[in-house]
């Protein structure tokens, strides 16, 4: 299946869908990943992975736009949620070129920029090694992807 839209749910404690992320959730605070939760995970999901990205970002980096945060993976099927500042999973290399989380933190004076928290659903557990990029992740992840869905936070500089 491409990169396509399931009916999965994804959600937060933290934050609203399209609402303003927690500065404690972001580079300016305490830079802890926010406590996600999803259901309605398409028959047959065995593993998760999870992708948060700005598109919002002025760069064009490896072919593509915006900024990537946080990837996450090798989450086996019976996850449904990860507390804030989780340490579950396997961590890959954000755009910072850091393993792991890192907060919005857009330009100072560029508005407001979207966050997007990708929960993709795959069809088997996955054994990743740590800090692989985007690229080299879904490159990996396809084709095993059921489907996905996202939640939307935003976030400006003070």
């Amino acid at each position: 299946m491409a990169f396509a839209l399931s009916n999965m749910q994804v959600e937060s404690s933290a934050f609203e869908a399209h609402g303003a992320i927690p500065t404690r959730h972001t580079g300016e605070g305490d830079d802890l990943s926010p406590p996600l939760s999803w259901r309605d995970a398409p028959e047959g999901t065995k593993g998760y992975a999870i992708v948060c990205h700005d598109p919002d970002a002025p760069l064009v980096q490896h072919g593509s736009y915006g900024f990537v945060h946080w990837l996450l993976y090798n989450l086996p099927g019976s996850t449904t949620s990860l507390g804030e500042g989780s340490s579950d999973g396997t961590r890959g290399k954000n755009d910072f070129g850091k393993v792991g989380y890192a907060g919005p933190m857009p330009p100072e004076g560029h508005g407001v920029h979207h966050y997007y928290f990708w929960v993709l659903a795959l069809d088997k557990p996955t054994d990743l090694p740590e800090g692989l990029g985007l690229g080299e992740l879904l490159k990996q992840l396809e084709p095993h992807l059921l489907g996905m869905n996202r939640l939307i936070g935003t976030y400006q500089r003070g």
